[in-house]
């Protein structure tokens, strides 16, 4: 595995085949107070404009679950305060994204900026050596730049789309998409997230599509991580939520060991990811 987006696949033919899980453990999961937790997003994000002395908040748009949900939020009491930038590289990003995230401009009215990056992607590929997922990388922290590039001519604050379970399992780019100012939904796994969507009237589909933070070409979240995210939920309550062991995730979810080991040193590799930078002391 790279130190950011995955590399490579992980082997495990059964991937898009039924899956047998323990119901009652993803019931756990949705089974929540949808209003309240909008409620207190809101909150979150409206204190700290004014602990920051911010005039508003910026998210970067792909057409995707999460920064569709972030976008459903912003627009309930922040519409005039928010700037979503939609930033496709053109030579890779399916045209239905770009179209979702109209369709989201659309339906919130929040305010958006359409940039292709792709003439960026292709400068910067002029003076590096050929790597294709590195590349991916890049674009995420292109875009990020972008977000910061517009936040400080207005003072925004920049918000992240990690959720919950791709923050605990290190799926995100370092300095990329994982950097921001606030992070509205990382309380919430992703199922916990499609539910949330469906509350705010969310198009069905975008909460239905496969999700992919689209950095090269066919990219798909659940073939690169080689589990859906039935299961990698499943996996994180047991562990996170419930402090059980790998044996006994495995018994409590009848989900195959290997899975949950893989989902397991996941989490633990990717730990750099969610701490700010070591630092040498000479004391």
């Amino acid at each position: 595995m790279n130190r950011d987006y995955f590399s490579r696949s992980i082997n495990i033919p059964r991937i898009f085949l039924e899956i047998s899980l323990n119901q009652d453990i993803i019931n756990k999961i949705i089974s929540k107070d949808y209003a309240s937790i909008t409620n207190k997003i809101e909150e979150f994000i409206e204190t700290q404009i004014q602990k920051n002395n911010a005039k508003g908040i910026i998210l970067g748009l792909s057409g995707g679950i999460d920064s569709a949900v972030i976008a459903y939020i912003c627009s309930r009491k922040f519409k005039e305060k928010t700037l979503a930038l939609i930033m496709p590289d053109t030579s890779i990003t399916p045209n239905t994204e770009t179209e979702d995230a109209m369709k989201i401009i659309s339906l919130t009215g929040i305010g958006h900026k359409l940039i292709d990056i792709k003439p960026i992607v292709n400068e910067y590929s002029m003076y590096l050596v050929p790597n294709e997922k590195s590349k991916g990388n890049l674009r995420a922290r292109i875009r990020t730049n972008m977000l910061y590039y517009y936040a400080n001519i207005e003072n925004y604050l920049v918000l992240g789309s990690s959720d919950k379970s791709e923050y605990l399992i290190g799926y995100f780019t370092k300095f990329g998409d994982g950097a921001s100012d606030l992070t509205p939904i990382v309380s919430l796994y992703k199922l916990q997230v499609r539910e949330i969507a469906k509350h705010l009237g969310v198009p069905e589909n975008i909460i239905s599509k496969r999700s992919s933070p689209h950095l090269w070409k066919d990219h798909e979240a659940e073939k690169e991580l080689g589990t859906q995210y039935e299961e990698v939920d499943s996996i994180l309550y047991c562990l996170k939520e419930k402090g059980l062991s790998i044996e006994e995730t495995v018994e409590m979810t009848k989900i195959d060991k290997e899975i949950v080991e893989k989902i397991y040193n996941l989490n633990i590799n990717s730990e750099h990811k969610r701490l700010l930078p070591q630092k040498y002391d000479i004391e």
